[in-house]
């Protein structure tokens, strides 16, 4: 009696079953691996361009290697994107937000590295300007892969520095070496942030999350 209902019930719903939904049991590792693989980088890249830095001061020569230089800002080097935000203000900003400031601010500071390492003055300065290049274009990829597994889509519009016909260049080689000066310390003041920025960010993303989701057979 209640033996065969019960193995009647389970038989139908066996043969029903192609036609509900299947709960389908997916292991989500992407977001957070990348989160870590890209405050690894940044770290990385700090302490890359401590050296790096210091060795392009030398090459520049006094004042610039001196440790008191710090020149104000010209209005020249505003073309380089400035790391100097109020932190509460950066701090208030959406993920996305900061995700799509990162991306863009090192795209074009990549862009600016480059012309740098085209135009340095020795073999060793440009071999090691060119490791930091390809280690930085690392980082710009590993941001896009943190906003693609967040589900953030990338900036629109170029992403490089503005390359219009009326942007001036340095006048003489002193400011030339200004804007050389300010590219660095900017970058600095950049990568010390993010790392920051995505200390924070590991930490409200596990680094594996397994969830429940519902797919449709057929679909």
């Amino acid at each position: 009696g209640d033996s065969w209902g019960i193995f009647t019930f389970l038989c139908a719903a066996l043969c029903n079953l192609p036609a509900l939904p299947a709960l389908n049991c997916t292991e989500e590792l992407g977001a957070g691996q990348s989160i870590q693989k890209t405050y690894d980088l940044t770290r990385y890249l700090e302490h890359q361009l401590r050296t790096l830095a210091g060795t392009y001061l030398n090459y520049l020569g006094p004042p610039f290697n001196e440790p008191d230089f710090n020149p104000p800002r010209l209005a020249r080097a505003e073309r380089v994107p400035s790391a100097t935000v109020d932190l509460d203000l950066w701090r208030g900003l959406t993920d996305n937000a900061r995700l799509a400031a990162n991306y863009r601010a090192y795209s074009r500071l990549l862009c600016y590295l480059r012309a740098l390492d085209g135009q340095a003055g020795t073999a060793e300065l440009r071999h090691r300007l060119g490791h930091f290049c390809s280690s930085l274009q690392g980082l710009v990829l590993s941001i896009a892969g943190v906003m693609s597994s967040l589900g953030y889509p990338l900036p629109a519009g170029p992403a490089g520095p503005p390359t219009s016909p009326g942007t001036p260049v340095a006048p003489n080689d002193f400011l030339k070496k200004m804007d050389d000066f300010w590219l660095l310390k900017e970058l600095q003041t950049w990568l010390w942030r993010s790392a920051k920025d995505f200390n924070r960010l590991k930490k409200k993303v596990p680094p594996a999350v397994v969830t429940l989701r519902l797919e449709a057979r057929g679909f």
